[in-house]
């Protein structure tokens, strides 16, 4: 006879699932973050699985480029078949000349695979998803911090192509978004409002339509300090993005507020903002901030997307990159925010 709940050392999102946004009202969007090794991806797995055997829900597998479809169910059912479902075969087959992937589970179809660089070719295949019942996708921060053209528009081309039908203008279609702590800027963040709203200590935090869970497994986190391998690299610092879930490209360091006599050097255009950079001699620091003179002559677009009249490219302002670069390189940088910092990044890293 079992005298209490039995506790898992892994991630359990139940919490994160029976949340509700900020208005009150059942969000569409669940955002869950965490060490490597928690379990997030298995739990994450195993539940649409789990609700595909228990109520026939179809569900949709997100990945960011076509080149990660062929294969996406060995990854997908490695782990989670064997533990939670042994027996049970996922299997693949590639539709529309490859524009997705079919999927099965024991032979009946379970869902789909979909890529968010293929967005457009769904949108003219919609009518073949109005059965998924809910999206999955795991890494949706980049590592390496490189994401797909527009690609929080492609997502929401996504789900807007699978949300229809059934009789309904819009159906309601849950998407997880499950990954590592990588940065605080990513274009999620961005878009939703989190970045600016995050803390560190945050367990969860509610939006609008949206909820997020950023946790540390006490368990993984011990794991990992234990392992020689890691012990030999304490130093790096993946090793605590690794295990202590601390956001992998985020410095706060060189982040605060400046005030005084100044002089304005340029404005840098970076997805759909102005950030002014200022001198300020009396400090011997370079600033930059979201407040932008818009009389300033100089004016330019970090990237193609911000490209618009009265702005010049970065290419034709070597001169004035260089000179930001070696600002940074040199330490007189400051930065009002995360965001801010990433612009100038974004800027003096154009090749």
């Amino acid at each position: 006879m079992m005298t209490g709940k039995k506790t898992s050392k892994y991630y359990d999102g139940s919490r994160l699932l029976s949340m509700k946004d900020a208005n009150g009202k059942e969000p569409e969007i669940y955002i869950c973050t965490s060490n490597r090794t928690a379990g997030k991806t298995t739990w994450f797995n195993r539940h649409v699985v789990k609700r595909f055997f228990k109520k026939g829900e179809k569900f949709v597998i997100v990945h960011r480029y076509a080149y990660e479809l062929p294969g996406c169910t060995e990854a997908f059912f490695k782990d989670v078949g064997p533990l939670f479902f042994p027996g049970s075969v996922m299997d693949e087959k590639p539709r529309e000349k490859g524009a997705f992937r079919e999927l099965y589970l024991d032979g009946q179809p379970c869902g789909y695979a979909l890529a968010l660089t293929k967005a457009v070719q769904v949108k003219r295949l919609s009518h073949l998803f109005n059965d998924a019942a809910c999206m999955l996708f795991d890494e949706f921060q980049a590592e390496d911090n490189r994401y797909a053209p527009r690609e929080v528009e492609a997502l929401i081309s996504l789900h807007t192509s699978i949300a229809r039908g059934k009789g309904e203008l819009v159906r309601r279609v849950p998407v997880y978004l499950v990954s590592n702590p990588v940065s605080i800027v990513n274009p999620y963040y961005v878009e939703m409002g989190v970045t600016g709203r995050l803390k560190p200590d945050a367990h969860f935090l509610r939006g609008d339509g949206w909820v997020l869970e950023q946790s540390v497994s006490e368990a993984a986190r011990e794991a990992q300090r234990e392992s020689q391998f890691m012990k030999a690299f304490a130093d790096n610092r993946y090793v605590g993005h690794s295990a202590e879930s601390v956001y992998l490209n985020d410095n706060t360091a060189f982040v605060e507020t400046l005030s005084g006599s100044s002089r304005y050097i340029c404005t840098l255009q970076h997805e759909g903002r102005d950030y002014g950079v200022r001198e300020f001699p009396d400090e011997g620091l370079v600033y930059c901030s979201d407040s932008a003179d818009e009389t300033w002559p100089i004016k330019i677009s970090v990237t193609t997307e911000d490209h618009k009249p009265n702005y010049v490219m970065l290419r034709r302002n070597d001169i004035m990159i260089s000179t930001l670069r070696w600002y940074f390189e040199h330490g007189v940088f400051r930065f009002k925010d995360l965001r801010a910092k990433d612009c100038v990044l974004q800027a003096i890293t154009y090749r």
